[in-house]
C-alpha cells in the first residue's frame, strides 16, 4: 500500500483548500507569503521633507510616475521626533539613544541592526556619499554629515563597514544603507535635485533586487520642522515581494520599518521596535 503518498496528497489538498500559508523552507511550492519576506534589503534615506512636499509633487516626477507605481506607498508613515539625528538612530538601533539634537561625536555600544546581522553571520554596509574616505569618523566634510550615518556612532560596527558611496555595488551586503550627500538628500537642495539623484541611483538597486529577492526602502528621516506637527513622511517599498501600485494607511514609523527589516533578514528585534507593528498589507 502507498499510504505515505496518499497522506501526503491529502495534506497538500487540505493546504490548498484552506488557503493556509506555510513558512519559507517548508518544501511546499507555490504558496504565497503575505508577510514580510526576502533575502536582502537596501534602504535610502532622504531629508527633511513633509509627505505632501514630495508625494504628488511636480518636482518629483521619478518618485511619483515611476517609483511609486512599481511598489507600495505608505500613506500614514511618520518619523519619531525632530531633529534629524535621533531619527537615524531610531531606525538603526530601535532607540534614539537619548539623543535629542544633532550631536557629534557620540558613541554607543548598544545593539543595532548591523551588530545583530554580524552576530547572525550576515553582512551590513553603510554607504555615505561625499564622505572623504572609507572608515571616516569626522563630523563634517563638505557635503558629508556624520549625523546622517548612524553606524559610525556604534563601537560594535566595524570601520570596514563604513564606506564611501560611489554607486550600488555588484555584490551588496545582506543589508545596505545608503545616505546621499546633503544636497542629493534634499537637506540643502530642492526636491527636484533629489528626485534626479533617485532616478539615477535607484534603478540599479531595483534591477539587482528582481533576481535576488531584495527589497528597496526609500524613506525620509523627518518632515520639515515647521510642518503641521504630524511629522508625516513618505515611505516607498519596491521589490518582487511587494504588490505593485499598492497603498497602505497603516500607522507606521521608523520603528515599524526597522522591525520589518529584522523580520525579513531573520534577526532579533531591538528595543522599541519590538512593540512596533511590522508593515502589512503590501506583500505578495
Amino acid at each position: 500500500m502507498r499510504l505515505p503518498v496518499f497522506f501526503a496528497l491529502l495534506l497538500s489538498g487540505c493546504v490548498a483548500a484552506s488557503g493556509s500559508q506555510l513558512p519559507a523552507g517548508s518544501g511546499v511550492a507555490g504558496v504565497m507569503r503575505a508577510g514580510p519576506h526576502g533575502s536582502a534589503v537596501t534602504i535610502v534615506l532622504m531629508e527633511n521633507k513633509d509627505y505632501n512636499l514630495v508625494v504628488g509633487s511636480s518636482q518629483a516626477p521619478y518618485l511619483n510616475k515611476t517609483l511609486i507605481p512599481q511598489g507600495a506607498l505608505l500613506e500614514n508613515s511618520h518619523a519619531i521626533t525632530h531633529p534629524s539625528e535621533p531619527n537615524y538612530l531610531a531606525l538603526f538601533s530601535g532607540s534614539t539613544q537619548g539623543v535629542t539634537g544633532d550631536q557629534c561625536p557620540v558613541s554607543f555600544g548598544a545593539s543595532n541592526v548591523a551588530s545583530e546581522l554580524i552576530a547572525a553571520g550576515k553582512t551590513f554596509t553603510g554607504y555615505s556619499e561625499s564622505m572623504p574616505q572609507d572608515g571616516y569618523t569626522g563630523c563634517y566634510s563638505g557635503l558629508y554629515a556624520r549625523k546622517h550615518s548612524p553606524w559610525v556612532d556604534f563601537t560594535n560596527v566595524p570601520a570596514s563597514d563604513n564606506l564611501v558611496y560611489h554607486g550600488f555595488p555588484p555584490s551588496p551586503a545582506t543589508f545596505v544603507w545608503i545616505t546621499p550627500n546633503l544636497c542629493h538628500d534634499t537637506h540643502d537642495c530642492a526636491v527636484s535635485v533629489g528626485d534626479k539623484w533617485l532616478a539615477k541611483n535607484l534603478p540599479p538597486i531595483i534591477a539587482w533586487n528582481k533576481s535576488h529577492q531584495g527589497l528597496l526602502i526609500l524613506t525620509w528621516d523627518e518632515a520639515a520642522p515647521d510642518a503641521n506637527g504630524k511629522n508625516q513622511i513618505a515611505t516607498v517599498l519596491v521589490g518582487p515581494m511587494v504588490k505593485p501600485g499598492s497603498k497602505s494607511m497603516q500607522d507606521v514609523n521608523h520603528y515599524s520599518v526597522l522591525h520589518t527589516i529584522e523580520a525579513i533578514l531573520k534577526v532579533p528585534c531591538i528595543a522599541n521596535d519590538c512593540t512596533a507593528p511590522q508593515i502589512k498589507g503590501i506583500w505578495q
